[in-house]
């Protein structure tokens, strides 16, 4: 071997190094191997810029882009009120349903943060004994179908460089489906292994919240129960107020009237989830301000505003601004928001009206702190584009009717035309970091081929490979990713091992399809640490889970999932 080829295999080594014992981010890691390549001249612009127009890259910036956009519809949020209920079994498996279900087409991290929420405020049952099983279904989801993780894609993105046509869609539901179904039974028999642990304590400020029942709303003559009232992320139901009586504490079975204004308490950065309930109004949607941006303001020691009610001083008319939410400090609010008399140190959440900033009055009444994020509500016109858009590429792309790419390109352009999102909201959403670690493989991967490695390697294998079946060297393949995806990440373990699973697989002259299968699966099937894939961190840092929680749950769910893969590739390739 020459200078070259030591040179690529110290930064290859490094790398890998560098990922396991050291706390960077991996897109840092990947992005300083891809210097190191430059400078060492095992790599120019030319190459790098290649592996940044790869159609698999391309297609998987697209689909996280479109799917940012798809998590703004109510869909997932309304079913994850419905989900928990007093039966451990029922609630499991309607769990297991929507989780496996959604996260084969969407994205499977963004699936598990919009559950968390409601699996964590059920009344029913300890969140401990849900959010490992809502992290392992959506991986199990994820390795359904080609979009249902990025780890899918990635492999395919290598596929495609080296001149293969990549994986179909349906390419991975045979294994998935049976992987997940089983060892979705295995997780439930295993259920009562769980921990029962306190939830963490919320470090969020508790907000005073107000909303209208109105005429039409689909909680009128339904129970709070029955509303799924009770199962909102960090928000709660203190008091309702019903024409002019208060009624404190609320009973489950309260049946929900027309024109009740539900009092809320909980975390401000969650409103938006009372938005997604039919018929459901706060104060300043019925005005006309509510969007995605809020005003924190406290009010000052020589405020006019002080000893007055909202409803007295004509709050919106006279700072053209409505109050989302009160917080007093120390102080329990009741009643109506806009009976109570404000105090100097309130804070106000204000959704504002675009002459706000130029009223003069507000440095008199206000100290501005911050201004809020709210995901902005969608109209059932832009939910029925969204979704109707996103299920029609999907359908297009299943049946080979329309590239996947092609249908994103035109689907993230009707995004923007009809005003779902915009062009400022998708160059936020890029996903730089994924793109580095991607770019920064597939440029390891380049400079491994240009300098002849995988060559070397393949001529030093041949003759050791000659008494090894091919499905013991596809076994290799998948456990060496499985103990990689578990110290490292699931895409940074996808692709460093995939250059070695073509090696191999030119060695031993065989189809390079179930070598790419088994990468990309054991990839995936991170189950026994809490580290190496993204919905693991979720629920890991939602309640005090601890690492040996995860080995005592994880193991067996790694084994039976590796098991039925491997055997299914031994069954449906000629190894």
């Amino acid at each position: 071997m020459d200078f070259n080829q030591y040179l690529v295999i110290a930064i290859f080594a490094s790398t890998i190094m560098a990922l396991i014992f050291t706390d960077k981010r991996p897109s840092s890691i990947f992005a300083a191997s891809m210097l190191a390549l430059i400078v060492g001249q095992q790599l120019n612009l030319n190459q790098v810029i290649n592996n940044l127009t790869n159609q698999g890259l391309m297609t998987l910036i697209l689909l996280l882009l479109v799917s940012n956009a798809v998590d703004k519809t109510s869909l997932i949020k309304r079913l994850g009120r419905t989900l928990i209920t007093a039966n451990y079994t029922q609630s499991y498996w309607r769990l297991f349903g929507l989780t496996f279900f959604s996260s084969a087409l969407l994205n499977n991290t963004a699936v598990v943060a919009s559950l968390i929420g409601p699996v964590k405020q059920n009344q029913h049952h300890s969140s401990s004994k849900l959010l490992i099983p809502l992290s392992y279904i959506a991986i199990l989801g994820g390795t359904v179908t080609l979009i249902g993780t990025s780890t899918n894609l990635i492999v395919d993105s290598f596929l495609i460089e080296h001149g293969h046509e990549g994986f179909k869609f349906w390419d991975f539901t045979l294994y998935g489906m049976i992987a997940g179904l089983s060892c979705g039974l295995l997780i439930f028999i295993m259920s009562s292994w769980l921990p029962d642990i306190e939830n963490k304590s919320n470090k969020y400020n508790h907000y005073f919240i107000e909303a209208k029942v109105a005429v039409d709303s689909e909680l009128v003559g339904k129970s709070v129960e029955e509303n799924h009232l009770r199962n909102l992320p960090e928000l709660f139901l203190v008091e309702i107020i019903r024409e002019k009586n208060l009624i404190s504490p609320v009973s489950p079975d309260l049946i929900i009237q027309a024109n009740d204004k539900l009092i809320f308490s909980g975390n401000v950065q969650n409103v938006g989830n009372l938005s997604h309930i039919k018929g459901l109004h706060l104060f300043a949607e019925s005005n006309g301000l509510l969007r995605d941006n809020l005003t924190e303001v406290i009010i000052s020691n020589r405020a006019q505003v002080i000893g007055y009610s909202l409803k007295a001083i004509g709050f919106r008319a006279l700072f053209d601004a409505a109050v989302v939410a009160i917080r007093r400090d120390g102080e329990s609010l009741s009643g109506k928001l806009g009976e109570i008399k404000l105090q100097a140190g309130d804070f106000l959440l204000l959704a504002t009206g675009p002459d706000f900033n130029k009223r003069h009055n507000l440095a008199k009444n206000f100290f501005i702190l911050s201004e809020k994020k709210m995901p902005a509500k969608l109209t059932p016109w832009q939910e029925r584009i969204t979704l109707g858009g996103f299920l029609t590429v999907v359908a297009l792309a299943a049946t080979s009717v329309l590239s996947l790419a092609t249908g994103l390109v035109f689907f993230l352009a009707l995004l923007v035309v009809s005003g779902v999102t915009n062009t400022n909201e998708v160059k936020n959403n890029l996903p730089i970091n994924l793109i580095l670690v991607i770019v920064g493989a597939l440029s390891l991967a380049t400079g491994l081929e240009n300098t002849g490695v995988i060559d070397s390697l393949t001529e030093v294998l041949a003759p050791v490979m000659t008494n090894v079946s091919p499905f013991t060297a596809l076994v290799g393949v998948y456990l060496l990713t499985l103990l990689l995806t578990e110290v490292v990440t699931n895409n940074a373990a996808a692709a460093l091992m995939f250059p070695f699973a073509y090696g191999l697989a030119q060695v031993l002259n065989v189809d390079l399809m179930p070598f790419a299968l088994a990468v990309a699966f054991a990839a995936s099937a991170s189950f026994i640490s809490p580290y190496g894939y993204q919905t693991n961190l979720l629920v890991f840092s939602a309640v005090n889970y601890k690492l040996k929680h995860f080995v005592k749950m994880g193991l067996p769910v790694s084994i039976c999932y590796s098991a039925i893969v491997l055997v299914l590739l031994k069954l449906t390739y000629p190894l």
